[in-house]
């Protein structure tokens, strides 16, 4: 049984272990967000999507831990296959408490997180001397989970990182500002992170919460907010050879 990080959705992101248990498995079960080139590498396998996405009808997470418990006590080679990280808001470590209390063996192969792998693709680093020291990273999905953790950030402190919180981003940008961080802090939206869809917003704080949506609607973003954003201008203009197609807009128009 292997808990595996599929990345941010590149094939060539993954892990040598990952791509391994890929391709000796017997069953996947794999979230939403995985790349189906990704998927596809399990070649001898049966696969299948448990993932969920808001406001769609999706597995329950009791029937997805029922299905792995079955399938390796029937002795299958099992890919549990999520996106980016599975220990990075994912639901690995539920997955992982389940299986050990249900006495199976199992491993975790970690993978490259969208929290990180989707800002650097865009020319953001998360920290820069002189900028950042450090960076935060939480759900969007749920506001009661999120704003006690941005309510307690100073303003300015860290690179503040919001996973699945597209439709949020105004209760996100609403939260900073009352936190007192300034309106014209650098804000991001990437979207569609290694696909040639690629599209960043770029603005403030102060905009953020009425910012366009820079992909299709349902594409998967992830929220940058400071100062590092700065150099999204700069440090994406160093990679031509990039297959991206980056809009700029806000500051950087």
């Amino acid at each position: 049984m292997s808990l595996v990080g599929a990345g941010p959705g590149d094939p060539a992101l993954l892990t040598m272990q990952a791509l391994d248990r890929l391709e000796r498995a017997d069953l996947v079960l794999y979230d939403a967000l995985v790349a189906p080139e990704i998927v596809a590498l399990a070649r001898g396998a049966q696969c299948f999507c448990v993932g969920k996405r808001a406001g769609r009808r999706s597995v329950r997470q009791e029937t997805i831990v029922r299905l792995l418990v079955r399938a390796a006590r029937r002795g299958r080679r099992v890919v549990r296959l999520k996106a980016g990280d599975p220990y990075v808001l994912g639901r690995g470590g539920e997955e992982a408490l389940a299986l050990r209390a249900a006495g199976i063996g199992f491993e975790v192969v970690p993978g490259l997180t969208t929290a990180v792998a989707a800002p650097a693709l865009a020319g953001i680093p998360m920290t820069h001397r002189g900028v950042a020291s450090g960076f935060a990273v939480v759900s969007g999905h749920d506001e009661s989970s999120f704003r006690p953790v941005l309510g307690a950030l100073p303003p300015g402190s860290l690179t503040v990182v919001v996973l699945m919180g597209l439709a949020r981003r105004a209760a996100v940008a609403s939260c900073l500002l009352d936190r007192g961080w300034p309106a014209d802090t650098p804000a991001a939206i990437v979207c569609a992170t290694v696909s040639p869809r690629t599209r960043v917003w770029a603005g403030t704080l102060g905009e953020l919460g009425t910012a366009p949506h820079p992909a299709p609607e349902g594409t998967p973003g992830t929220i940058v907010v400071g100062r590092v954003v700065d150099l999204h201008a700069v440090l994406d203009e160093t990679q031509p050879e990039a297959a991206a197609t980056v809009e700029r807009e806000g500051r950087s128009s």
